[in-house]
């Protein structure tokens, strides 16, 4: 092999990488927007998490808050409602998984496993219904909890599915008291 031909084997091997080399730049460039728009955005981060003054919830009343583009009913509970979440079988559940975020996969659906406080008062969950997506109706239904009236779900006062055709407990989110009167959500 001659020095010549050497020489152009070489120029040859550099036009082959230059090419590949701009090629690759070239496809980076047209595919990074297409990858880049798939990250949440700003407005999406800043609700990741949220805080919550419930100091004005009275028992027996909720409020209802806009959370990653979904409602959270915040519930402060009655005795009674307590008390009806708590005499329920888990027998007599449709779903007897907890669905709660803060607690392992496959916790049962007892109502001291779906409330916020270890006392029971406070009941935070999503207020989409399981079927269909629908927003459930407060203090309604068969069961005294939330009632779906799109399709005839019936939640109880521990926002388990009882009657109708939602097949799963209304989610609870992670959520966690800051302090008395703060919760936190995310």
């Amino acid at each position: 092999m001659s020095h010549a031909e050497d020489l152009q084997g070489t120029r040859r091997d550099f036009i082959y990488y230059a090419t590949a080399g701009a090629g690759a730049v070239v496809t980076g460039a047209a595919v990074w927007p297409l990858v880049n728009q798939m990250n949440p955005s700003a407005d999406v981060l800043a609700l990741s998490s949220i805080r919550v003054d419930v100091s004005a919830v009275e028992p027996g009343t909720q409020l209802t808050v806009l959370w990653q583009g979904k409602p959270v009913f915040i519930r402060s509970r009655t005795a009674e409602e307590i008390a009806a979440a708590r005499a329920v079988s888990l027998d007599d559940l449709v779903d007897s998984s907890a669905e709660n975020a803060n607690l392992p996969d496959g916790s049962d659906a007892t109502d001291e496993n779906r409330a916020l406080s270890e006392d029971g008062t406070w009941l935070v969950q999503m207020g989409v219904c399981t079927h269909l997506g629908c927003v459930p109706l407060g203090e309604q239904g068969d069961f005294g909890g939330w009632f779906c009236p799109c399709h005839g779900s019936h939640y109880d006062t521990a926002g388990r599915i009882r009657k109708g055709p939602a097949p799963r407990n209304l989610p609870i989110p992670v959520a966690a008291f800051v302090d008395e009167t703060t919760i936190k959500l995310g």
